[in-house]
């Protein structure tokens, strides 16, 4: 038996310890993440609204809600925008409806960003990386079956209008979220702080997203490390009963976290480094990422109700759009696979190649988009 190592169970004052470093470092995690959030709308809120008046184009409507989702971070966000245009007259919601689609693919750039904390540990990266990249695939693809289903159907505004007309006219609802309200403060505190300098607005926003991404860097540096050791055991048992249960009580989890906390981006982001750290499998991660997909429309939806038909209805196209991705996807085996053996592809590239992950970030959420809405607005500019 002197070959195999003694197993000593941890100290109360080390398991009190390691929780209390856990509960700072979580904060700090999400601080970062508010942080980073209030960085990109200092810097491009007024630039996106501006953007999501041009949809004229559906195509260029699709690109433009991911640049604007991807530019301020957050679909309800984006959302909010849309139903404020919509309900303005600014804005029709058959031109809407590319807007919320892109909007969100724009909105997985949080967790991929999140998972570049890790490119300098191989093999946590390559799992970091193919959690984050699954949410931006899964969204994609739904994007590349249902817009093309759109243009020749209407089947989104049609049936979010035709519900609409049932679902409106309730009381709102709004929740109170404590995730923001601890975090939010903080961040906010921090942006006014460096606004104090009397820096142009640019300044503020990029010191404030340079902040916020080494603070997210730093706790993920020691987070993975943490989270094995407090919880691998018990969480691969976890896990394992609900990959063999079929991922629909993950794809229950992943609805309940996200209304609980309101942000797909705080759900996903947290799994990236608990697949990084080896404690929850990419297959487990993937139902509670599209339970994120559809936990994000809620508290809007239900929002919406307060408001007007038109509010409701780009509401019920957010709902919609992912609930039909998840049953044309999800259901079959082989096609469910699909966004989880992308994910691995790209994953596997980004580890040979530090140099993919970079151009992925870049080239799908700001550069394919960027480019589309320029040549638009440049030719159009030109027609006289």
């Amino acid at each position: 038996m002197s070959g195999f190592p003694v197993l000593t169970r941890p100290s109360l004052a080390s398991r009190v310890f390691r929780v209390v470093m856990l509960v700072v470092l979580l904060y700090l995690f999400l601080v970062g993440i508010a942080l980073l959030g209030a960085a990109f709308k200092y810097l491009g809120s007024g630039f996106s609204k501006a953007l999501l008046t041009t949809t004229a184009n559906p195509v260029i409507g699709l690109m433009t809600g991911l640049l604007a989702t991807a530019l301020i971070q957050s679909s309800s966000t984006t959302t909010s925008i849309v139903v404020g245009l919509v309900s303005a007259g600014s804005l029709s919601v058959h031109a809407a409806v590319p807007l919320i689609m892109g909007a969100n693919v724009g909105t997985t750039v949080t967790n991929t960003i999140v998972a570049m904390a890790s490119i300098r540990r191989r093999e946590e990266f390559r799992r970091s990386f193919a959690a984050a990249t699954m949410h931006d695939v899964f969204n994609i693809l739904a994007v590349c079956v249902l817009f093309p289903l759109e243009l020749a159907t209407g089947y989104l505004e049609k049936s979010a209008s035709f519900l609409a007309t049932h679902v409106g006219g309730g009381e709102g609802v709004e929740f109170a979220n404590p995730i923001k309200a601890v975090t939010k403060p903080v961040a906010h505190a921090i942006l006014d702080g460096i606004s104090a300098t009397g820096w142009a607005d640019v300044w503020v926003g990029t010191t404030a997203c340079v902040l916020s991404l080494v603070l997210v860097f730093l706790v993920l540096s020691r987070l993975p490390e943490l989270l094995r050791r407090m919880f691998l055991s018990r969480a691969e048992s976890a896990f394992s009963s609900v990959m063999r249960s079929g991922g629909l009580p993950a794809l229950g989890l992943g609805i309940f976290l996200t209304v609980l906390v309101q942000s797909s981006s705080i759900t996903t982001s947290l799994l990236v480094p608990l697949v990084g750290a080896g404690i929850l499998a990419l297959e487990a991660a993937f139902p509670i990422t599209l339970g994120a997909n559809i936990g994000t429309t809620v508290t809007a939806l239900l929002a919406s109700t307060a408001g007007s038909g038109a509010g409701v209805t780009i509401a019920l196209v957010h709902l919609l759009f992912n609930t039909t991705g998840i049953a044309l996807l999800w259901p079959v085996r082989a096609v469910r696979n699909v966004p989880v053996r992308i994910a691995r592809w790209i994953a596997d590239r980004a580890v040979d190649n530090r140099a993919v992950p970079v151009l992925y970030l870049l080239v799908i959420f700001f550069g394919i988009p960027g480019v589309f809405v320029f040549l638009h607005r440049l030719f159009e500019n030109r027609i006289p």
